[in-house]
């Protein structure tokens, strides 16, 4: 799938393992700023992060990303039961629908295979995105991660059939 002239998405490969994870660092530590102190954001996002650690997480889920020539503009991990685990762009692409192309597809792959509804764990910054494509918020969560407290949003999204 393309989304312009320029950004392709395509099947994650191990070959993305390293610039999957500094994309998602980077879009941490950057993109939520506003949203997240210092603490919150090492605590979700290490500089120096266990890539052994993320192959495994990302070897359980699909994994799109979707690529500008040879820069990794953003990537969507989800579980093929319609869980959707992670959304992130680079900083230098945010805002810019790389994201929402993505998940579009995301949800296209899923709808396919007949998956009927969609949730996910959003963070604050992550919220907006979802409720703009169609999810509801069913619940506030506090969630501790190393130490830190953050607020999440358990949200849904019904798919038509």
């Amino acid at each position: 799938m393309t989304t312009d002239t320029s950004i392709v998405i395509r099947n994650y490969r191990i070959k993305d393992l390293s610039p999957v994870v500094r994309l998602f660092t980077d879009s941490v530590h950057e993109l939520t700023a506003a949203a997240y102190d210092e603490t919150q954001r090492y605590a979700w996002a290490s500089r120096t992060p266990n890539l052994d650690t993320w192959q495994g997480r990302l070897a359980s889920l699909e994994t799109l990303v979707a690529e500008d020539g040879d820069a990794l503009a953003g990537f969507i991990s989800y579980e093929p039961s319609g869980v959707i685990d992670l959304v992130f762009t680079a900083p230098n692409y945010a805002r810019q629908g790389i994201a929402s192309a993505l998940y579009q597809e995301a949800e296209q792959q899923l709808q396919n295979k007949g998956v009927k509804e969609l949730r996910t764990e959003a963070s604050v910054v992550a919220r907006p995105f979802f409720e703009k494509h169609g999810f509801e918020v069913l619940e506030e969560q506090q969630v501790t991660i190393r130490g830190t407290h953050f607020l999440r949003f358990n949200m849904r999204k019904e798919l038509q059939g």
